[in-house]
């Protein structure tokens, strides 16, 4: 019998770096540069050229990446910003921390990306910017809501927080907007070793307004230019993010190899799968089926030492956070099949080929 197979397991890849990781963390130690510093500098100037970018801010985490983002393009109470409703509820966070209203629109229903046909529907004289989400780590179709966005005169942001080294037309994501946010989250597949964030843009004067946001406001230390943040990355975090930014073309590669066993050799009629579109190179930071019963799905896969996951559950419309907004069920119907019917199954690049095997072998006696 095979050992539990888990959804996540990040103690392979660590195991890997261990001694890498613990002599950089002995430099910041020794250096005593543990709140931004050269750590997090190094990180950005690696990061950026990585994602094809002019600039990478590191901030705190991925949520407060969107949250800056928003203050950056000057968006606040009054405005509205188009999302999708099936996304993390940090990509709403983003817009309502900084006091502006989401608006939620439906997925495709077979990508389970943002769904350019119905963003036009959805603005108003009040909508300052489009977030699409790069979401499971594939890209949303960038050009068809750039071009949207250019039409009406609104920003575009990319939510990358799912999707470092993702790639749209052989181009990586995080470089078609305004800017792009990450999240470095410890399960990501670039995961700092604690929480951390990033935004990358072309725009030189965002990256500065950037800076000082995450620095309580001041490019002068202890001159406060207008309220700010303490919004910084740590420097473990942002060493941590160094050693792991060189293995994480390989660890996607092994991601992509992995995918391409699941889509080619589950055969199971009663699993569907998220479409690949020709224009999208993803890296499965997650791998997603929907079934009509995912419950008697799980049930069966956890008898066999699989351990599967729910990624998300309920949509962000349908949030009793936003219960205000005043959207009720029926509203995105794709976005609540998918959030009713969706299993995460195993998807990390330390998976063996037993391990995926097992997992293929398994869903196909479903």
């Amino acid at each position: 019998m095979i050992n539990k197979i888990p959804c996540l397991d990040l103690n392979g890849q660590h195991q890997q770096i261990k001694q890498e990781i613990f002599a950089a963390f002995e430099k910041v130690y020794d250096a005593t540069a543990f709140s931004g510093g050269p750590f997090v500098a190094e990180f950005e100037n690696a990061f950026a050229p990585y994602i094809g970018a002019k600039h990478a801010i590191g901030v705190s985490n991925g949520t407060i990446a969107l949250h800056l983002a928003m203050l950056a393009l000057g968006i606040g109470p009054g405005d509205e910003v188009i999302i999708p409703a099936n996304t993390f509820i940090a990509t709403a966070w983003g817009v309502s921390h900084a006091g502006a209203t989401p608006v939620f629109v439906d997925c495709d229903a077979n990508n389970w990306e943002i769904n350019p046909a119905k963003i036009e529907a959805a603005i108003t004289p009040k909508t300052k910017a489009i977030i699409g989400v790069h979401l499971y780590g594939q890209p949303f179709d960038i050009n068809a809501v750039k071009a949207i966005a250019d039409k009406h005169n609104l920003y575009l942001v990319e939510d990358a927080a799912q999707a470092q080294g993702a790639r749209y037309h052989d181009q990586t994501v995080g470089a078609f907007g305004e800017m792009a946010c990450y999240s470095f989250y410890p399960g990501k597949n670039l995961g700092a070793c604690g929480e951390a964030g990033g935004i990358t843009t072309n725009n030189d004067k965002y990256s500065e307004h950037l800076r000082s946001l995450r620095n309580h406001g001041c490019t002068v230390r202890y001159y406060h230019d207008e309220i700010g943040y303490n919004y910084r990355m740590g420097g473990l975090e942002g060493a941590s993010l160094t050693i792991k930014l060189k293995y994480l073309e390989g660890w996607n590669n092994r991601r992509r190899a992995i995918a391409k066993r699941y889509q080619n050799e589950i055969v199971n009629p009663k699993i569907k799968m998220q479409s690949k579109d020709s224009w999208s190179d993803g890296i499965y930071h997650l791998f997603v089926v929907t079934t009509e019963d995912k419950e008697a799905f799980v049930k069966h896969l956890g008898d066999n030492n699989v351990i599967a996951a729910f990624h998300y559950p309920v949509p962000c419309h349908l949030q009793k956070a936003y219960a205000h907004l005043g959207y009720k069920v029926g509203d995105f119907p794709n976005s609540e099949y998918l959030a009713s019917h969706c299993v995460s199954l195993p998807m990390y690049a330390e998976l063996t080929d037993e391990q995926v095997d097992h997992v293929i072998s398994t869903i196909n006696k479903y």
